[in-house]
């Protein structure tokens, strides 16, 4: 089988660009009082960027173009068109100019019109107020808290946002793109809102149905917003408009709407580590190139004064460029109209290592042999089983992509369903065909279900389900085929599995050891659960043919609790199903990998930093982890005609078994890129 094709970092779109935030309020005086084109063009074009998203109207709901809407910002020179020139500077270097508008988040509109401000379902109006740790505490209301208004987009705001809209793409077509912020599903009950729900035959009173038309609204304006842009035309086929703040989970559904993707995650500013590599799984088998920002902020967008260690940065962009996509980095312009050289000393640093690498992965196709099948409707932080299911595989240096429910299977090896995926009968059957075709099934806990409790696959699992388990916390005695690198030792399970026994055809891999008694408050033994007792006949893990049952929620397990052997044991099974996966590496758990195939080379990307908690909910890359002679394996259609570490230049020694190349590589500044020449 050939490994699903997955888009690379070409597709029409710019590879290193800027998001430059410009959200000023109306007390700032001096708007563009330093502004120089020529010098504000030369700062990007030095620090090797090709495109700057350039802002038209902010959350405060100012214009920073020409026009004669009230909503211009107050303290912008008259006879300065700010965007119009920065547009116009950028071009003059070869550098792309996408146009920025909030949308949902306007303080002037919001301010003047105060009946177009959504209303949550309690009767407050809607406002969001940024957060992050302080020692000093808020003392005032959210009303009076400084943050920003929400509006609706069933009220006549909708026609307003329109009008803004035509009006740039009047003035400034063609143009390179247009970036839409602040377009989630808003739930109101204005008076708006009650009357489209009503007409629509839905009921207000119900959670639900204000989340419908909340979503239905969102669509609405989407397509109503994307027809403008198409018909205005593009200077670049594949720049169309984006719809940011959705979720990519959605994106199955939502891309008629889109020509490309971006993905917006700040490590530190609240989405974390873990979040990108999950989305990004997710979004490229979609076919549609992909931009994904990161931020030079220490913490999050706003941090005007914060900078991010040179480290991190490294680690995002080349942890973007792994995974095929084009690169962005946020940054926020001084009022004044000055970018700030430190931070493009920065940015320009990073890019440059960037650029250096773009040549070996150009035309590039990502490789995978999983399929992890995930519920979209758990959106974008899908909870511990998509980030343990996410972090394990990482971690184990297995090539995936995640999939929605309905997708095909085509190309994959094996098809993994985590904990929290819903299961119906169309997709047992799809199920059922891939394991007799030779592909390899994993399902775990509540997925190895349907709705009646019984097996998924049937007799193809090899199981009897016997209902949930009765206690909380179980044992697992793993057996010789599944026991590499775990300790003979009856290893707690947190979380509660159910019963299963073998049937026909199955064979018990890990047996179930029960503790003596359910804890309880009046019947208990020590500070924790009670300790384990004797084996039960019940299995964790039973194996039948090319299908592998797993009892226990490992993934969910290991997410909130992160056990190795949590993480082992679920690769010693993928082991039994997948014995030649795509790439090989012992070891070096914190190593991550992607692989990408092109018509000359087959490329490994190794990426390697330490990655610490250092304060509450705020992970800081400093330093890159070094990798001393790890061996890597990657399997290849051919024996490769020379192997090499980029954009090093290091000529590397192959040793070619079977349809594995294998070399010995040592990396000390955090990401290298091993180039197998076809």
């Amino acid at each position: 089988m050939l490994p699903p094709a997955h888009p690379g970092i070409t597709g029409g779109l710019p590879k290193r660009t800027i998001h430059l935030d410009f959200h000023t309020g109306p007390d700032i005086p001096d708007v563009g009082a330093d502004f120089d084109a020529d010098a504000f063009a030369r700062s990007f074009h030095d620090a090797h960027v090709d495109a700057v998203t350039v802002f038209a109207q902010c959350h405060h709901g100012h214009l920073y173009y020409r026009t004669q809407r009230s909503a211009r910002h107050p303290h912008l020179p008259a006879d300065l068109d700010l965007m119009g020139e920065q547009v116009a500077a950028l071009h003059e270097v070869g550098i792309r100019a996408p146009i920025y508008l909030s949308v949902q988040v306007n303080e002037f509109a919001a301010n003047t019109h105060p009946e177009w401000v959504a209303v949550e379902a309690d009767g407050r109006l809607a406002k969001r107020v940024p957060t992050e740790p302080s020692l000093e505490p808020r003392r005032e209301p959210v009303a009076l808290t400084a943050g920003w208004q929400v509006l609706d987009m069933a009220s006549p705001y909708q026609e307003y946002m329109a009008e803004v809209l035509a009006e740039v793409l009047d003035r400034y077509s063609p143009v390179d793109g247009i970036f839409l912020d602040m377009c989630w599903d808003q739930v109101s009950v204005s008076r708006w809102a009650l009357t489209e729900m009503s007409t629509a035959g839905l009921d207000a009173r119900s959670e639900a149905d204000r989340a419908r038309h909340a979503r239905t609204v969102a669509e609405r304006y989407m397509a109503r917003f994307s027809d403008q842009v198409e018909a205005a035309g593009s200077e670049h086929q594949h720049f169309g408009v984006w719809f940011n703040s959705r979720p990519k989970t959605r994106l199955h559904v939502e891309q008629r709407y889109l020509r490309h993707v971006e993905i917006e995650a700040l490590p530190t500013g609240g989405w974390g580590y873990a979040y990108f590599p999950y989305v990004a799984r997710f979004v490229r088998p979609l076919g549609l190139p992909t931009l994904s920002h990161t931020g030079r902020f220490f913490r999050s967008w706003g941090d005007n004064a914060g900078l991010k260690p040179a480290a991190a940065l490294r680690y995002e962009c080349c942890q973007i460029l792994a995974q095929g996509m084009a690169n962005g980095v946020g940054d926020l312009l001084h009022p004044r109209g000055v970018p700030h050289p430190e931070v493009y000393r920065l940015i320009g640093e990073v890019y440059e290592h960037v650029s250096r690498c773009e040549p070996f992965v150009e035309g590039a196709q990502l490789e995978a042999d999983i399929a992890v099948v995930v519920d979209p409707d758990l959106g974008d932080e899908p909870g511990p089983a998509g980030y343990g299911v996410t972090r394990a595989l990482q971690q184990l240096h297995h090539q995936f992509d995640l999939l929605s429910p309905d997708a095909s299977f085509d190309g994959y090896r094996l098809v993994l369903l985590p904990e929290t995926t819903p299961t119906d009968a169309s997709l047992a059957s799809r199920l059922l065909r891939f394991a007799e075709s030779g592909g390899g099934v994993v399902l775990l806990g509540a997925a190895a279900q349907n709705g009646d409790g019984a097996p998924l696959l049937g007799p193809a699992q090899g199981i009897a389900i016997e209902g949930e388990s009765p206690f909380t916390r179980t044992f697992l005695r793993v057996t010789g085929a599944v026991d590499s690198g775990i300790a003979p030792y009856d290893h707690v399970m947190y979380e509660r599995g159910f019963c299963m026994r073998t049937s026909t055809g199955g064979t018990p891999l890990v047996r179930v050891v029960e503790p003596y008694f359910e804890r309880t408050h009046h019947r208990f033994s020590g500070h924790s659960y009670t300790p384990p007792h004797e084996e039960s006949d019940y299995s964790a893990v039973v194996r039948c043919g090319s299908v592998l049952t797993i009892s226990v929620p490992l993934m969910a397990a290991y997410g909130l609790h992160a056990q190795p052997v949590y993480r082992e044991l679920l690769g010693n099974c993928l082991s039994l199903l997948l014995p030649e996966p795509l790439l090989g590496i012992d070891g070096h758990r914190s190593l991550e990998t992607t692989v990408a195939t092109s018509s000359t080379a087959t490329v490994v990307h190794l990426l390697s930093f330490n990655v610490e908690r250092r304060a509450e909910g705020l992970d800081v890359v400093e330093e890159p982890l070094p990798v001393i002679d790890a061996e890597v394996r990657v399997r290849l259609a051919g024996r490769p005609a020379s192997a090499h570490l980029q954009p090093h230049g290091i000529a590397l020694d192959v040793d070619w078994t079977g349809s594995y190349a294998s070399v010995r590589v040592s990396l000390l500044d955090g990401h290298g890129m091993l180039v197998f020449a076809h």
